[in-house]
């Protein structure tokens, strides 16, 4: 993680607690010409709301504004992190246990850089997902070294009762 990014964590952390949200991740980074800040938010009770996206904004530019951690121009997001989460912490991957995941590897692993499948069980060593190959069902572990993507997604092919 870039130091930035570690600094507004530190910054952040103490209004998502005030606020009882969860501080899911941080991003800094450029797009094109600009540099983003982006924050993802969470409200472990119910779904996150705008008006709870835009106070922590408020709150993070004020405190941003005095501390100016950041050289570069950039814009602030402050966002849910949506239907399609990271994975980036144990108790994310604990909620995650039997979902539908992604995962985007570095390198391949058993001839494929992308996956999509339920998540069976992980450690601090690998991943194991359970995909499925026409009307097969296969099992991967993937090693979480050669992770570069993981997150929840969503699957198109489960039909809504």
């Amino acid at each position: 993680m870039s130091k930035i990014t570690e600094q507004i964590e530190q910054i952040v952390q103490p209004i998502t607690s005030e606020l009882a949200l969860e501080l899911v991740d941080v991003e800094f980074l450029k797009e094109g010409r600009d540099w983003f800040l982006r924050v993802y938010v969470d409200n472990p009770e119910a779904p996150i709301d705008i008006d709870q996206c835009a106070l922590v904004s408020e709150k993070l530019s004020e405190i941003l504004d005095q501390l100016d951690p950041i050289e570069q121009n950039y814009f602030l997001e402050v966002s849910s992190p949506g239907a399609e989460r990271p994975l980036k912490k144990e108790k994310d991957f604990e909620k995650a246990l039997g979902k539908f995941i992604y995962i985007k590897t570095y390198e391949p692993v058993e001839d494929a850089k992308e996956f999509e499948g339920y998540l069976k069980s992980y450690d601090d060593e690998q991943v194991e997902i359970e995909i499925k190959i026409k009307t097969r069902r296969k099992i991967i572990n993937i090693p979480k070294e050669k992770i570069a993507v993981i997150r929840l997604a969503i699957d198109f092919s489960v039909k809504p009762d």
